[in-house]
């Protein structure tokens, strides 16, 4: 698999996540921080988006990464290390701005739309 490939995969995979980050959003904000199991669900989603999201961009070559500087690369690997590791300091209405904003406007910018 060439570098090209590899960036293409990964930048589909974004793209695949920031469908389902819609599709929670969709949902909507109250269904999200619903004090009931389907809102712990919706919020467990959405925190697993957020690390998978992470995830990826952990693997974007960094010669992609510099060709985008205004993207805070290194607050995105923030942001999982808290959700995957002090899940108790997570806020709700963090993560749902974060769905609902921050990672459709990263995988506009990575892929031009």
């Amino acid at each position: 698999m060439t570098g090209d490939d590899k960036v293409a995969r990964l930048l589909d995979d974004l793209a695949t996540m920031a469908d389902d980050a819609a599709h929670i959003v969709d949902l909507g904000e109250d269904a999200y921080l619903a004090d009931d199991a389907h809102g712990r669900l919706l919020r467990n989603a959405g925190e697993r988006i957020v690390i998978k999201v992470s995830t990826v961009v952990e693997r974007l070559p960094e010669d992609f990464k510099e060709q985008y500087p205004e993207i805070e690369w290194v607050k995105i690997q923030r942001m999982r290390n808290l959700v995957a590791h002090h899940y108790d300091k997570v806020q709700a209405d963090f993560v749902w701005a974060t769905l609902r904003g921050r990672i459709p406007e990263l995988v506009r910018r990575v892929r031009g739309r």
